[in-house]
């Protein structure tokens, strides 16, 4: 049996603790021993979403095999030494010391960082809040644009929905890929995502901009990506010249259209090869006739950050446009 601690704090999101809880509930459906626990230093715990939680004031008796989680609050409501107390720091550190596994959901890796589990330690977080962390914690190695970082036991996550990728991951390196893919069914996930798929998608990335032109010519790229787009039909979608509609593209994103085109399929054949497909097989699904355009455009790529032709920046060069989720 193995229980699934998680530390609760006021103004926490509901879906750091909710998507985690709901994997290892599953597993435990699926017939494995897991006792989920939730404590923290109140018996009713506000959440941001405005649904209360409740809490056990009582900690459990932790062994190695357990796991403790942090799922991760809004930051501006707490001051700068963050929701969780002293004693509450020293159980995270005493936990990992004692050979047990400590995770963090989000702006969790603050209480992680709080309890001296970053130092030295590749980490990671919300990108909203990253550089603040790295600022706070200068001994922890900060990892940007990453869903979710293991190292020696310390686990921490981009927040949000990757707060599913991380447990479906610790749930498949105690069980198996297959199990952790049964949960993803049972979850009506898509799939597990790999730790180092990046937080935001192409789609997100270079779609912040304000050109309706672009936007439905986006459209129809995102929906075909796999297919002969030729110019004059993104063109005329768009209703411009093909010369303009290159030079509108080039000037909102930073790529031609066939070089976004490409940053789709690159990353969709990334996240197909990183689950077991081949590179051949991969290439073939995305739309490139053989794989050695697939090879060559991985090749030119820095790791994680597709860089297709036609770019004028880093394919992670444009921000998404959505507030701050934390």
């Amino acid at each position: 049996m193995a229980r699934v601690v998680f530390l609760l704090v006021p103004h926490l999101h509901l879906l750091d603790l909710a998507g985690p809880a709901q994997v290892f509930s599953t597993a435990a459906d699926l017939g494995y021993d897991y006792r989920l626990h939730y404590v923290a230093d109140r018996e009713v715990v506000p959440t941001v979403q405005g649904v209360p939680v409740v809490a056990d004031l009582r900690w459990p008796e932790l062994t190695p095999d357990d796991l403790l989680v942090v799922p991760g609050w809004r930051p501006r409501a707490h001051g700068p030494q963050g929701p969780v107390g002293p004693e509450d720091l020293r159980r995270l550190a005493a936990h990992h010391a004692a050979g047990g596994t400590v995770a963090s959901v989000c702006a969790g890796a603050y209480a992680l960082g709080g309890a001296g589990l970053l130092d030295g330690r590749r980490c990671t977080t919300h990108h909203d809040v990253q550089d603040d962390l790295a600022r706070r914690h200068p001994a922890a190695r900060v990892v940007r644009d990453v869903l979710y970082v293991v190292d020696d036991r310390v686990v921490t996550s981009a927040g949000i929905a990757s707060g599913i990728d991380v447990a479906l991951h610790l749930v498949a390196t105690r069980h198996g890929p297959a199990t952790a893919a049964r949960i993803a069914r049972t979850l009506v996930v898509y799939a597990r995502r790999n730790g180092h798929e990046q937080q935001t998608s192409a789609m997100m990335r270079h779609r912040s901009h304000l050109s309706d032109v672009v936007h439905r010519v986006q459209d129809l790229i995102d929906g075909r990506y796999a297919e002969p787009l030729p110019l004059a039909e993104l063109a005329a979608v768009g209703g411009v010249a093909e010369r303009t509609l290159t030079r509108l593209f080039r000037r909102t994103t930073g790529l031609t259209p066939l070089g976004y085109q490409q940053l789709l399929r690159v990353e969709r054949a990334e996240h197909l090869i990183g689950h077991g497909t081949t590179v051949e097989s991969a290439a073939r699904t995305v739309g490139f006739t053989d794989a050695r355009m697939l090879r060559r455009l991985r090749a030119r790529a820095t790791p994680g950050r597709p860089g297709p032709a036609g770019s004028s920046r880093p394919a992670s060069g444009t921000p998404p446009a959505a507030p701050p989720a934390v």
